[in-house]
């Protein structure tokens, strides 16, 4: 080997040294690079790639059928049901009417139910 290549690698490394002495004042450590910059980072940076989002869809709904509710009517419960009557019971001996009036010894009498005026 040469000895002025000699001498410049020696000067270079005692300028990256001193150099890296005031690096040392702000908390790094000592640091010595050797190589060549295209200005590419040479390791993968995560924020240069992402893979694409995988998106599933949702199941499909599961839709259950029921046959409509069929309502039929009892034709004893109708039966049972009497008529409205607008029938009053009026009891003579006490001059009152049912239920003011709980027991007639003389029979009640039906009497058509009409509003008071």
């Amino acid at each position: 080997m040469n000895k002025s290549k000699l001498f410049l690698s020696a000067a270079l490394l005692a300028a990256g040294s001193m150099a890296a002495g005031s690096a040392l004042a702000w908390g790094h450590g000592p640091r010595v690079v050797f190589g060549f910059n295209f200005g590419v980072p040479y390791y993968p940076a995560p924020y240069y790639y992402y893979p694409a989002p995988v998106v599933y869809a949702p199941p499909a709904p599961v839709v259950i059928q029921q046959a409509p509710q069929v309502y039929t009517e009892r034709p004893d419960v109708a039966a049972a049901a009497p008529a409205p009557q607008n029938m009053w019971y009026y009891c003579p001996a006490s001059r009152g009417y049912y239920p003011y009036v709980h027991e007639c010894p003389g029979g009640w009498q039906q009497v058509p139910a009409t509003p008071a005026r």
